[in-house]
């Protein structure tokens, strides 16, 4: 006989693969197949040390393919908890009912307007002044896009089973060259010889405060910056501009939080992660920070780092509000005048 856990997991497997089946074509192709290899992986229960069939997997990928084709004209489901119906999106009313249950989901928009959804096992749940942070573990729903975390409204889920697809992928791209670089650094402090799952654990359990202080940050940054900076992002076409204004806000939310946190509590691994993860657009930005990073693992003096964090902050939220400012003074405002606030304001 089939549970109302099944049932509602079933549920939301269904709104998953619809919103996979509308959004998946958005990714290059070698980053598409990446994601399916283990996506595929998650869902037949392979561990990282187990290497993958490559002809079940072709056969797996067509499949799921030819599912999606039948899907992506097809509306999302309500969920239904306990005889009542719910908006697949109405994610705060979903969780009071699943909370007794000891489950956690959330439904809602990702990058590029995409809908994301998961379900899984509640690991904790704490409330703070300003928001309620939960902590997920052995999901039984996700969609091909899975971050690690995510911020809604006044709720932060962090999903360790996500974070450890992302270190694992982390890890197989560092492994393709073995570079001596951050994440060699970053990567030496986990027992990789006692094997990749026995490790990735353990760098999982490291890297969720990371993970935790960043979603701190990105609150903070959001309460700070107001709805406007939300619509502007929002509405802004995908282009450099909206790019830029994601980065200000991460480097904002780092500099509020992320960072603070590992240099207080002396995160080692978590700081040498984080200088191997910055993006493109961030290094462009924040060129400082590999100065002061470099000072740090050079001379092993963090004061670099605590100064440009402290000045960051200040520096990050001026260039936000300037975007902001000139965004909501200019209903026209091109994006060459977004773009060149941000250029001229490296820090």
């Amino acid at each position: 006989m089939t549970t109302q856990a099944e049932l509602l997991c079933a549920t939301v497997q269904k709104n998953c693969d619809i919103s996979d089946a509308r959004n998946a074509a958005n990714y290059t192709l070698c980053v598409y197949l990446l994601k399916m290899r283990e996506y595929f992986r998650w869902e037949n229960g392979y561990t990282f040390d187990e290497a993958l069939p490559k002809e079940e997997v072709g056969d797996w990928v067509q499949d799921r393919e030819h599912l999606w084709e039948t899907l992506e004209e097809e509306s999302f489901l309500p969920l239904r908890i306990d005889g009542k119906e719910f908006d697949p999106f109405d994610t705060e009313n979903i969780n009071a009912a699943l909370l007794p249950k000891h489950y956690v989901y959330s439904g809602g928009i990702g990058l590029r307007a995409e809908p994301n959804f998961f379900l899984a096992r509640l690991e904790s749940r704490e409330v703070y002044n300003d928001f309620t942070m939960y902590v997920a573990a052995d999901e039984c729903a996700r969609d091909l896009t899975a971050p690690p975390a995510m911020t809604q409204g006044k709720n932060v889920f962090i999903r360790r089973e996500s974070l450890s697809w992302l270190l694992w992928e982390k890890y197989q791209e560092w492994q393709w060259h073995k570079n001596e670089n951050a994440m060699a650094k970053a990567l030496s402090f986990y027992e990789f010889d006692k094997g990749v799952s026995y490790a990735l654990d353990r760098m999982t359990e490291n890297e969720l405060e990371a993970v935790t202080l960043h979603e701190i940050g990105e609150f903070i940054a959001s309460k700070e910056l107001g709805d406007g900076w939300r619509e502007m992002v929002m509405n802004l076409p995908r282009s450099r501009a909206e790019i830029m204004a994601r980065a200000v806000k991460d480097l904002l939310a780092d500099c509020f939080s992320t960072l603070p946190g590992l240099i207080e509590n002396y995160n080692p691994a978590s700081l040498h992660f984080y200088a191997a993860n910055l993006t493109a657009m961030r290094k462009e930005l924040f060129p400082g920070f590999q100065k002061a990073y470099q000072a740090w693992v050079d001379t092993d003096n963090l004061q670099p780092l605590k100064r440009l964090v402290a000045s960051g902050v200040r520096h990050w939220s001026s260039v936000a509000s300037d975007m902001l400012a000139c965004y909501e003074q200019q209903d026209d405002a091109s994006l060459s005048k977004l773009e060149k606030i941000v250029a001229e304001n490296p820090l």
